[in-house]
């Protein structure tokens, strides 16, 4: 089949894209925001791409439209489709009925972590010899591709709890229809369609209705937004990780580079590995669990994660400079910022911390966490941050820290301001969910030219 796919930079239909490719159609893409690491991967796998949603981007004998859901009405290109009554389907549909079926599916969701847990699951499983499928939401350093076919039965796929298209408002994970299932962790986000936390709880047990009898759901053990989800109804058995939970992790090291695995209080191995933070070593035990819960056994899975390498834009160390560390970090909720920068400041010591924010998902571009963000960026030493799009007041809240913070309306002038006060042996954390204007080539240049 022909198919062209609107949104195609977007993390999951960069994937989408990928498994249509390697399952025999020809495929084509349109999107307006194009930048790596996602559209690298694209030309890579010979994907054609445009810019822009020109509805001549669109053959007249095309078969079918996969929509991306940051497609709206009033795209021209939608337009075009629906006037012409070209067949489309969402993201989540299609891969469903052309991926999906007949697969044993392993679904990692949770509000944070999804991408490094379903990075590990894949990683754990390839090392046991089961070359699954995958689709993940970046590009896993290990395989260098955000998705792949693999091989029959097992298929992992990061499952997100945002909206499938803006003709079907139903969570993405939906679609999936799990055997095994992580539950990592549940947060409100996504304020742009979800009202309240109770909605969200609601999307997650609709997702737990779906588990089969003979599945597995996998779940943090001290998360009581997932309880609460459990508690709806649950036709599962149940697995839990964390620090009471059937897996657990005694720490060796601070930073989390160093612990001992347990399951069901028994020793089962040690790890010594390059990933930073207790949120790291939890997100190891959940990919442990649902290993186990595929037939990889411990004694394979644990020493692999010595060889994990984690996903890009994950603490990724982007350069150095005249001894200054640039890191790029996809983080971007007050709870992903806090547990990201406490495994850096374990790691590093009482090094300088510059904490450098873009506010780029709906909800922090709303405000809706303004409230904790005083918390979230303790850790750091000095923050930095760029003018959100809507005024809800970010001046004030910075002005209740009590480490130096600024304020900039673009990158340019940002990089300009930050440059001036780094010195040898900071660590610049740069932390958005968007390309932030190549903020990190713009930083490492400045910092050489200083």
């Amino acid at each position: 089949m022909r198919l062209h796919i609107l949104g195609i930079c977007g993390t999951f239909m960069s994937g989408v894209a990928v498994l249509a490719k390697q399952s025999g159609h020809t495929v084509t893409g349109s999107d307006m925001n194009v930048y790596p690491p996602m559209s690298t991967q694209l030309l890579e796998q010979g994907i054609q791409l445009v810019e822009g949603y020109d509805p001549k981007h669109i053959e007249k004998d095309i078969d079918c439209v996969i929509v991306g859901n940051v497609i709206k009405r009033g795209n021209p290109a939608m337009e075009y489709i629906l006037n012409n009554n070209i067949p489309y389907l969402s993201g989540p549909q299609w891969l469903a009925e052309n991926i999906l079926k007949n697969r044993w599916v392993l679904a990692v969701a949770g509000t944070h972590g999804k991408t490094t847990t379903t990075s590990l699951l894949t990683w754990l499983l390839e090392q046991a010899g089961l070359h699954p499928g995958f689709l993940i939401g970046g590009v896993p350093e290990n395989f260098g591709v955000s998705a792949r076919l693999g091989n029959a039965p097992y298929f992992v796929i990061e499952a997100d709890e945002y909206d499938s298209a803006f003709f079907d408002k139903r969570a993405k994970f939906l679609h999936y229809r799990p055997k095994t299932a992580i539950l990592n962790n549940l947060e409100f986000d996504h304020a742009d369609i979800y009202p309240n936390l109770e909605a969200i709880k609601q999307q997650f047990h609709f997702l737990v209705r779906t588990i089969p009898g003979n599945g597995c759901i996998v779940r943090h053990h001290q998360d009581h937004n997932l309880k609460s989800v459990l508690d709806m109804g649950c036709w599962t058995p149940v697995v839990s990780f964390g620090q009471e939970g059937e897996w657990r992790a005694e720490l060796h090291a601070k930073d989390g580079s160093e612990f001992t695995v347990y399951h069901q209080e028994k020793k089962v191995g040690k790890v010594a590995w390059k990933l930073l933070g207790n949120h790291n070593v939890e997100n190891a035990l959940a990919a442990l669990a649902a290993a186990h819960h595929a037939g990889a056994a411990p004694e394979v899975t644990i020493p692999a994660l010595a060889s994990f390498k984690n996903v890009k834009r994950r603490l990724e160390v982007k350069g150095r400079a005249k001894g200054i560390v640039v890191y790029d970090d996809f983080a971007h909720h007050p709870t992903a910022i806090a547990t990201t920068l406490a495994g850096l400041r374990a790691k590093i010591g009482n090094a300088r911390i510059v904490a450098v924010l873009e506010f780029g998902s709906y909800t922090m571009r709303a405000g809706v966490h303004k409230e904790r963000m005083q918390e979230a960026l303790d850790t750091a030493d000095i923050v930095i941050c760029k003018t959100p799009d809507a005024d809800w007041g970010l001046t004030q809240v910075l002005q209740q820290f009590k480490q130096p913070t600024a304020l900039y309306q673009d990158v340019d002038k940002l990089v300009a301001g930050l440059v001036p006060q780094l010195k040898a042996g900071d660590h610049v954390i740069i932390m958005s969910n968007t390309g932030f204007g190549g903020i990190h080539q713009k930083l490492m240049t400045a910092i050489e030219q200083h």
